[in-house]
């Protein structure tokens, strides 16, 4: 008889798992948000990561904010955000409430695992100590836990959860091969059985925080560039002609795994006491690459007699990438916030991302699309296509007759615009 699965936390992360799995054997899919429940239920997922095909052809899926509901399962896979606090250190906040909950309802022989980002050890160290005394159970006697990162890509329709290889783990040898068994069941790509949960917790943080050391590298190459007068874009093309250049390119570095998970791991290094030093300083270069864009624009902006105080700006895209609607990190609100404090007035573009949204999270109240003839400086911020389609004709129509073009993500070529990282 297969096991029920409850999965706790129906986001980018959870949603999937739980549609997947709920086309082969029953699955409880517990999120607390009601609103978000009631959309699923009528086959709408905001996040656009599942379809309402998938939704309506995932059977055996019980959707639920009612916590009773998960009592009879017997593996509970927990997919919670795990975001970083104002100090940059880890907020476990939610790991915790969605890990005491499941406590309240483990039995012998449940399996708990969990997906969330966390830095090396966490699972054993903060989520198991809460597991039995919230149960009065032994851990790996009464109850075992294992630790399978996740590995969505926001937006992406070609790397889809089943499509990518999945990492699996367990407290003990056969939990770990039972862990790893249930995820081959839906995982096409197939698994990577690690050796122990911390080398599945070590492998899913260096991922991020291995993207997000390589452009800082070259954000800081984009730097040294422009003061020698050269184009980025065309040193990255000449550069990408040999077989083992990496083809990463400047910008901001948001989003909710590149972004955050590199502190997961600094936070435990130097808990353990290792000052990490090329991880952090990567983290602050791209952090800060929203003023140096800023300063850029000013330039641009005083060049061309435009005083950037009582600008009108346009922001083309608010998301943290492309084709997306996740604006979770995003570092394009530190560019509006940065030119607010400059007294500039702006607005924000973006067809992607839900309205309700962006005011919700940051107070801004989105247009449905932009006036032409209005703005002073048009700021092209992310890489959505459907910037690419509308064409920099189109684009250049927004602007007042002496405006500025400033291509952050290269998106056309730099003799048609006035300026780009």
């Amino acid at each position: 008889m297969q096991k029920e699965i409850s999965v706790i936390g129906l986001g980018y992360v959870g949603l999937p798992l739980a549609v997947e799995f709920g086309k082969i054997r029953k699955v409880i899919g517990f999120d607390l948000n009601k609103d978000r429940i009631n959309e699923l239920k009528k086959g709408i997922d905001q996040t656009l990561e599942v379809s309402s095909d998938d939704l309506t052809g995932s059977k055996d899926l019980f959707l639920t904010s009612n916590q009773q509901d998960i009592e009879n399962s017997q593996i509970y896979i927990i997919a919670v955000p795990t975001p970083i606090d104002t100090y940059l250190k880890p907020d476990l906040s939610p790991l915790i409430e969605a890990t005491k909950m499941v406590a309240k309802y483990l039995s012998r022989g449940d399996i708990v695992i969990y997906e969330s980002t966390v830095y090396p050890g966490a699972t054993e160290e903060v989520c198991v100590p809460l597991l039995e005394e919230g149960s009065s159970l032994i851990f790996n006697k009464d109850f075992f836990c294992g630790y399978s990162p996740e590995r969505v890509n926001p937006g992406d329709k070609e790397h889809k959860l089943q499509n990518i290889s999945k990492v699996t783990s367990g407290s003990n040898e056969e939990i770990s091969i039972e862990i790893d068994n249930l995820y081959k069941e839906i995982i096409v790509a197939g698994t990577h059985r690690a050796s122990s949960i911390k080398v599945a917790e070590a492998a899913k943080v260096i991922e991020n925080t291995q993207r997000d050391v390589n452009i800082a590298l070259i954000n800081e190459l984009a730097l040294i560039f422009n003061k020698l007068e050269i184009d980025t874009e065309e040193v990255l093309q000449a550069a990408g002609t040999k077989w083992n250049f990496l083809p990463f390119k400047p910008g901001l570095v948001g989003g909710h795994c590149i972004g955050v998970d590199p502190y997961y791991l600094t936070y435990k290094s130097i808990e353990i006491g290792y000052n990490p030093e090329i991880i952090l300083a990567g983290r602050r270069l791209n952090d800060n690459m929203s003023k140096y864009i800023i300063d850029q624009i000013t330039l641009l902006a005083s060049d061309n007699d435009i005083y950037i105080g009582n600008s009108n700006v346009l922001i083309m895209g608010l998301s943290f990438k492309e084709n997306c609607p996740d604006i979770r990190n995003t570092k394009v609100i530190d560019i509006y916030n940065q030119l607010k404090k400059l007294n500039a007035k702006v607005d924000i573009f973006d067809p992607w991302v839900i309205p309700g949204d962006a005011k919700k999270e940051f107070n801004i109240d989105l247009i449905d699309s932009p006036d032409e003839e209005s703005y002073d400086i048009v700021i092209i911020a992310v890489q959505h296509d459907a910037f690419f389609d509308m064409g920099i004709k189109k684009i250049k129509s927004f602007g007042k007759p002496n405006n500025i073009i400033y291509d952050i993500k290269h998106i056309f070529h730099k003799e048609l615009t006035d300026g780009r990282l």
